[in-house]
């Protein structure tokens, strides 16, 4: 089968020193880049983390610190890696979760912009999920009915993800779906646009899922004692909250989200300041006169009105 795209679609897979999006760094990305024509592109990079990787990392994806010692940086490579993706939809397994997040944190250190606006991005691991609740090994294994070689390598893994894909279209192409609302629909079907708004399930603004779109696509935030309100909701009665993310250890890509609310916040408030009557510099100011002292009136002689007044009123 052919994949039906309006434009490539990207399917990568990262190893990285751990999961942490924040804090750990890759250390091997593979792209399979699917082209409308239907001809495919692999390209694997080896990259230096400039941090040690842990030792129970290393056994899972069998790349150790001596493996990467005189690979290029992450920084290095940014440009030529986004160039090679270019405006691709992207694809993975769990990328939604993970890849994405890790990958947009790389591009951020490394001061390259990877604008993420108009991409869908399909999670296969979402379709898996939803209809069959497996791992990687056991949806090749279902899929493609055979056994996945040399896992946990990226390129083995970004090519089973796509074989995978290609086996769910194939598998669900009539599969009736109910969401957990009631609603009934095909979902699996050979189209990015369908794919996307199937796997994105939480609506994700940031990937790392700290900030989410809700039903009327505002921007909320997903997590604490704000979880479910909107950013303009909290910025306006806690303002402090920005700066307390902004100072936090959140991923780069989450503050960089949390920026754009913040803006558009102001943005509003200034709107709704009243505006103050422009000041012509050449108009003559207005002149105020200083309060002039009351004359002094002379004092009155005593007579014996006065006298009989301040009798009565000290009892003398």
């Amino acid at each position: 089968m052919k994949l039906n795209l309006k434009r490539p679609l990207a399917f990568f897979d990262l190893e990285a020193t751990g999961i942490n999006v924040g804090a750990d760094r890759i250390v091997e990305i593979a792209v399979l880049k699917e082209m409308p024509d239907g001809t495919e592109v692999v390209k694997t990079w080896r990259v230096n983390p400039e941090m040690p990787i842990p030792l129970q990392t290393s056994l899972i994806h069998g790349i150790y610190d001596e493996d990467i010692a005189d690979a290029p940086t992450f920084k290095m490579l940014a440009t030529e890696i986004a160039d090679f993706i270019g405006d691709s939809d992207l694809a993975g397994y769990n990328s939604n979760k993970f890849d994405i997040p890790m990958l947009l944190e790389e591009f951020l250190r490394a001061e390259v912009d990877f604008d993420m606006t108009e991409r869908k991005f399909v999670d296969v691991q979402n379709i898996f999920h939803q209809m069959e609740q497996r791992t990687l090994k056991a949806a090749y294994k279902f899929y493609c009915q055979e056994d996945l070689v040399n896992a946990h390598a990226a390129e083995a893994d970004v090519i089973a993800t796509y074989k995978v894909l290609l086996g769910q279209l194939e598998m669900y192409k009539e599969t009736e779906f109910e969401s957990k609302q009631g609603v009934k629909s095909i979902p699996v079907v050979n189209d990015v646009d369908a794919l996307h708004t199937f796997t994105n399930i939480n609506k994700p603004v940031d990937f790392a899922g700290r900030l989410v779109y809700n039903d009327l696509d505002e921007v909320c935030f997903n997590f604490g004692k704000h979880k479910g309100k909107t950013a303009q909701q909290v910025f306006a009665v806690e303002p402090s909250y920005y700066a307390w993310m902004k100072n936090g250890d959140f991923p780069l890509y989450t503050k960089k989200k949390l920026d754009e609310e913040w803006a558009k916040f102001n943005a509003r408030k200034n709107e709704n300041k009243t505006p103050k009557p422009p000041q012509n510099p050449s108009a003559p100011r207005p002149q105020f006169k200083k309060p002039q002292p009351k004359p002094e009136k002379p004092a009155e002689p005593i007579n014996t009105d006065m006298l009989e007044q301040l009798k009565m009123k000290f009892g003398k």
